[in-house]
């Protein structure tokens, strides 16, 4: 009976409001989720921390989930239970989601079947955590929406984040020419590491002429662009004709001159994983997949939070001095 009560109820975040970090709370007696038909009840070892979630949780996202909601899509754990029509997993696998139904800051969380990938022996949970989101939205925003070619040059804006090393690993395995920025000397190092041939530091006032220096008079052919608010205006200036910013992350307002769209025939494009169809997500998993078996996929994991300082892990995300990899909510 004693294992039966425990295993109802579970540790999980709860937003009852929408606001600043101090409103994700942790809960002791939160209903353990049941997978119905196509779905899959995963027992969460690690869930990723990504930057939209803190948009999400303070009501200023286009996406609002009603209230109350547990965040988190990223999570790296072992399969509890499955529902009916569930074929590809069973209990006990190791697995990583995309994203989940019922929340991944908790102790179990439910994902549709189709949300769900094996996840590799070679890497551990910390690391399938951080898979989910960085990598699709890298490997989305490069070649499903960037038409990214190899020889072409990318250059990735916050390349230290989850995403930004993503971007560098696959591109340098697709053979683009990476170039990477980051805001401290450990990020640049990290940028470097994982697949970018030069690395700029962005807190530099002259980075952008650096860049130009590298690139040469031609520009750059794609940009991922995590802060479009700061970056994008002077993005358009960076870029080769027919080059492609490619807005993955913004914060804010910003104003551009559109003419200078026009004078190299570039073009803006928004990145918005969620509109993926299930065609390219089945492309950007098996890429992906393929990348961890080859051996040049490997998530770097940066700060780790116990799932009581959640609201630390929100805070640091968006305030701290520069990302070194993805951050992780252990349980």
């Amino acid at each position: 009976v004693a294992m039966a009560a425990t295993r109802s109820v579970m540790r999980a975040v709860r937003v009852f409001e929408f606001g600043g970090p101090e409103v994700l709370k942790l809960q002791s007696d939160v209903s353990v989720p049941v997978p119905k038909a196509n779905q899959v009840l995963i027992r969460v070892h690690v869930c990723g921390v990504n930057p939209v979630e803190t948009y999400i949780r303070s009501g200023t996202y286009a996406r609002k989930p009603a209230l109350p909601y547990t965040p988190g899509s990223d999570v790296a754990g072992v399969v509890e239970s499955v529902g009916e029509h569930v074929t590809a997993f069973k209990k006990g696998d190791r697995v990583f989601t995309l994203e989940t139904l019922s929340g991944g800051y908790a102790e179990y969380a439910v994902a549709a079947a189709n949300r769900v990938f094996p996840l590799p022996d070679k890497l551990d949970f910390r690391q399938g955590a951080a898979i989910g989101v960085p990598y699709f939205t890298a490997y989305r925003a490069l070649f499903q929406k960037g038409r990214a070619r190899a020889g072409e040059s990318v250059l990735v804006h916050g390349a230290s984040g989850g995403v930004g090393l993503a971007a560098c690993q696959i591109a340098r395995a697709y053979g683009l020419k990476v170039l990477g920025t980051a805001g401290t000397e450990e990020g640049m190092d990290v940028v470097l590491r994982n697949g970018a041939h030069q690395a700029f530091n962005h807190r530099d006032p002259n980075y952008t002429e650096r860049i130009k220096e590298c690139t040469g008079p031609g520009g750059v052919d794609i940009i991922i662009e995590m802060l479009s608010n700061v970056n994008l205006d002077a993005d358009l200036q960076l870029l080769a004709c027919a080059g492609r910013v490619m807005v993955v992350g913004c914060r804010g307002r910003i104003e551009i001159n559109p003419r200078d769209t026009m004078s190299r025939e570039s073009s803006i494009i928004g990145v918005g994983l969620f509109l993926a169809t299930e065609e390219e997500r089945s492309e950007c998993a098996t890429a992906i997949l393929k990348g961890v078996e080859a051996g040049w996929l490997r998530p770097v994991v940066g700060l780790e939070y116990p799932l009581e300082k959640v609201a630390q892990a929100h805070e640091d995300i968006i305030h701290s001095s520069g990302a070194r990899g993805k951050m992780v909510l252990l349980l």
